[in-house]
């Protein structure tokens, strides 16, 4: 069977693991009209990315809540490539430029235009790879043990490296967006590392998706002020976006009608 099917029946069991909490071996073989022993060995693929814990007969969901990078790129494209088109013009010629881990940050950086003559720093080899190569861009790829769940190195050595980094912008990933809470991710691990990056960089720009407001993660990363900017679709809750207005944060939003909100203006 093509990698295609093989991506998508797992795409499914992910699915289903998620509505769930556990899968069994027989019935997902049954249901997709495979052996046990290709169900096995989809378990056995997923449970390496940390999607899935296995267990006797089958699987449960892993307990991290943070769904892997290779997973979360595939999910959502045209969304996220919405948002990197809306972020994109809060790059500058010439700027360092920190991106952070996420799916979201990926399809910015595959949106980077030619010609701005940027220095990015990376934490997140499929970003590092998206850019390797470009003559118009100096490419610092920040080393470490990679977390299978981040998608990017964010140990000590990380740390390290990253505390010689004073970047102009930081294209920050986040796992959650609360009014009463700010932005916050779901590994302790991973939320340092963002928050060193934040108190590092001149400015913030975090791009999200609609699902992740309204979420408190269990990890505090930077609170609603400036010099933040959140780049959101369009469909965001108005008054989540006024509040957010009202606190000094510059708001944008994707497709067509972008529009940035400042104190007063909705």
């Amino acid at each position: 069977m093509s990698d295609h099917f093989v991506s998508e029946r797992q795409a499914l069991i992910l699915a289903q693991l998620r509505q769930s909490g556990r899968v069994l071996a027989q019935d997902l073989a049954q249901n997709f009209g495979v052996s046990e022993d290709t169900v096995r060995r989809d378990l056995r693929d997923m449970a390496a990315r940390g999607e899935c814990l296995r267990v006797y007969g089958g699987a449960l969901l892993s307990d991290s809540k943070t769904v892997p990078l290779k997973t979360r790129i595939a999910e959502d494209a045209d969304r996220k490539a919405s948002l990197a088109r809306a972020a994109i013009p809060l790059f500058e010629p010439g700027m360092v430029v920190f991106i952070d881990a996420g799916s979201t940050n990926l399809a910015i950086a595959r949106a980077i235009p030619a010609g701005l003559k940027l220095t990015v720093v990376t934490n997140t080899p499929a970003i590092a790879a998206e850019l390797t190569g470009r003559a118009d861009i100096d490419l610092i790829m920040i080393g470490g043990k990679v977390d299978p769940a981040v998608g990017a190195a964010i140990d000590a050595l990380a740390l390290r490296q990253l505390e010689l980094m004073r970047p102009e912008l930081c294209i920050l990933g986040v796992c959650g967006v609360a009014a009463e809470t700010g932005l916050s991710a779901d590994i302790f691990e991973d939320a340092v590392f963002k928050r060193l990056a934040c108190s590092a960089s001149q400015r913030i720009v975090a791009a999200i998706t609609t699902e992740k407001l309204g979420l408190k993660a269990a990890f505090h990363v930077h609170d609603f002020s400036p010099p933040l900017s959140l780049v959101l679709e369009h469909d965001a809750d108005r008054t989540l976006v006024e509040a957010l207005s009202a606190k000094g944060v510059q708001v944008h939003f994707g497709d067509d009608d972008a529009v940035q909100l400042s104190h007063g203006q909705v």
